[in-house]
């Protein structure tokens, strides 16, 4: 099974984040140091044609996710206020279109045929089998949401918070300290918190209601994903690079030179394959991280600003969602 090796191209071992050199914020008592939130390269008009099949769609989108339960991929659009959903196996098909209070675009990994997507003070529920949608009001701006199992949420803020929902729709845990919280991972009971200001990962303890070990996440990073091989995956959007970093404890095995931008991120779950847009250029890369080293296993040209991956963990096909209007693109990695 794929997985991360004590044999590592980049190694930080028992390093603990205290603060983040770049631009100061002057707001806060502490005075905590801060850095502009990184954000993906704008992308240049294709020269190559892309890769598989393009599906034309009406929006923009800014992220999705696959749900192996319902085989659904699952598009959220830039404004947050919809969600696109089609079958994976016949991407051609009319997407279902939910509609969503609008929100940050920040779209949760699956769980049980459900994703969560931030909705001002609130996080809007969807059940990717039919479309429904409910609402958990929150007091505080949302900017992430991940689904925990039992009915809970965890929740990151603008403020820098993460809370626990519980399945009656309450706060049952609150863990303060952050600038921002602008992604969430889920290992198992392990949750993990990138703030893109401070560009860093951090174990957080919700039942304990305290922050755990943090490292620092490159020079700019943008996306988490967390897999089933243990891995907490990261794109250093501005140091051009991909990290691989495991959680209990948080520490960092592999440190990857993708240039040009990396931005999104997907795994396949059945074979470990780590998928990586890189926006300056309008490719994807496909990285087998098994052993000390991560190798490029794949590259493929893609429609324009691949702002959102997915993949079908069935057939490992690869969806690209465009965040200029320009469709999504179905992948077989098997192409030759």
């Amino acid at each position: 099974m794929p997985g991360p090796s004590a044999r590592t191209a980049t190694v930080l071992t028992g390093a603990v984040l205290l603060l983040v050199t770049g631009c100061s914020s002057d707001s806060g008592e502490d005075r905590i140091q801060t850095i502009d939130a990184a954000t993906a390269a704008e992308s240049p008009v294709p020269s190559t044609t892309p890769a598989g099949t393009v599906v034309p769609l009406p929006d923009r989108i800014a992220a999705a996710t696959f749900d192996p339960s319902t085989g659904t991929v699952a598009m959220l659009t830039d404004d947050a206020r919809t969600l696109l959903t089609v079958p994976a196996s016949d991407p051609a098909a009319p997407p279902r279109e939910v509609a969503l209070p609008g929100g940050i675009a920040s779209l949760s990994a699956a769980r049980d045929g459900l994703v969560t997507v931030p909705a001002g003070r609130g996080v809007a529920t969807v059940n990717l089998a039919d479309g429904t949608v409910s609402t958990t009001p929150v007091d505080a701006d949302v900017q992430t949401a991940a689904l925990l199992g039992d009915g809970r949420i965890a929740v990151g803020t603008a403020d820098g918070d993460i809370l626990e929902i519980g399945s009656a729709g309450t706060v049952t845990h609150t863990v303060d300290g952050l600038v921002s919280v602008d992604a969430l991972g889920v290992l198992g009971d392990e949750i993990s918190a990138l703030d893109r200001r401070q560009t860093s990962v951090t174990e957080v303890d919700l039942g304990g209601e305290k922050l755990g070990m943090a490292l620092r996440a490159g020079s700019g990073a943008t996306n988490l994903v967390t897999d089933g091989f243990g891995r907490i995956l990261v794109t250093d959007t501005n140091g051009g690079a991909l990290l691989s970093l495991t959680a209990d404890p948080l520490m960092m095995h592999q440190r990857y030179p993708v240039p040009n931008s990396p931005y999104a991120l997907a795994v396949d779950a059945n074979t470990g394959m780590v998928w990586v847009s890189v926006t300056a250029t309008n490719e994807i890369v496909g990285f087998d991280l098994s052993t000390g080293t991560p190798v490029e296993k794949r590259r493929f040209p893609t429609v324009r600003q691949p702002n959102a991956i997915a993949v079908d963990s069935e057939t490992g096909t690869v969806f690209v969602a465009s965040g200029t209007g320009d469709g999504v693109q179905r992948i077989d990695p098997a192409t030759p």
